[in-house]
């Protein structure tokens, strides 16, 4: 794939100093209408294959409800989304020696009702996530379709985070966060920016 540099709406010395200060940062306007059009379309057409993902390993859990699909070399569209957080962690890397080499993602669907109670992507560094991103897909959304981000900052400080269209909210892998039930489908891509190299 070709090099895919950073869109001129990601002010990075801002984002950097969001996530030092805070440990979290929001980035609006984040791709242009053709490719938005693009991704969603790629999304939509493979929501048949989205599974549950409570069920892991054939077990059930309590903590979420929403349904997934992880992203492989042959969604080509979400692979341009993957190579500007790559792009983007080599600023990371720079600013904060994360060491981030990988990217993990899938798209994420939340139907009316669905949920992702309170938790960690990384607690206690027991994975190699670092840092948390989430792209919200969907192409309109209001405030009272709940799906917000619920999100425990650096300084023990909460936030709602609405998941206003084609925007980023990323943050530290190790913050406590949860997603609010969605009262509207809610479409997003989740990727993980990680310190070791995951194959799924």
């Amino acid at each position: 794939m070709e090099v895919i540099f950073l869109p001129k709406s990601w002010n990075v010395d801002q984002i950097l100093d969001d996530l030092d200060q805070h440990g979290f940062a929001i980035i609006d306007d984040v791709y242009p209408p053709e490719y938005i059009h693009a991704l969603t379309e790629e999304c939509t057409s493979h929501l048949t294959q989205f599974r549950q993902a409570a069920i892991q390993n054939g077990v059930m859990n309590q903590i979420r409800s929403d349904h997934i699909l992880w992203i492989n070399e042959d969604l080509n569209i979400a692979q341009h989304h993957i190579e500007s957080l790559k792009q983007l962690s080599q600023n990371l890397n720079r600013a904060f020696y994360l060491g981030i080499n990988d990217i993990e993602a899938h798209f994420a669907c939340y139907n009316a009702g669905e949920f992702y109670a309170l938790h960690r992507d990384n607690p206690q560094g027991k994975n190699g996530r670092m840092i948390s991103t989430v792209y919200y897909l969907h192409a309109e959304w209001q405030d009272d379709w709940g799906g917000q981000l619920h999100l425990q900052d650096k300084n023990n400080h909460w936030h709602i985070i609405q998941p206003q269209p084609n925007r980023i909210a990323m943050f530290q892998s190790d913050l406590l966060h949860e997603v609010i039930k969605a009262k509207h489908q809610r479409l997003s891509i989740t990727a993980w920016l990680r310190s070791d190299q995951l194959r799924l």
